[in-house]
């Protein structure tokens, strides 16, 4: 494995990264790939919660919040 992919909670707010993969599955992957998270669309971190959980992230024009969870499964290159 790439040592610069990292799961997407790991991107440090205001930074932009690549998708590369996905590690989920089932009714999880399908969500995140209809939501755009493909190989190399790229995701901007915009801001983290108040409490830590969910963070806001720019992925093809739209805001969408995802859990940390949830992040953890995708797998990008921080650009």
């Amino acid at each position: 494995m790439n040592n610069n992919i990292i799961p997407l909670h790991m991107v440090p707010i205001g930074s932009f990264a690549l998708v590369r993969g996905l590690i989920a599955d089932g009714s999880s992957r399908r969500r995140m790939l209809d939501l755009g998270l493909i190989r190399d669309t790229e995701v901007k971190s915009l801001r983290r919660s108040p409490s830590g959980d969910p963070v806001a992230y720019q992925i093809r024009g739209a805001v969408i919040a995802l859990r940390s969870e949830e992040a953890s499964k995708i797998l990008v290159e921080v650009i």
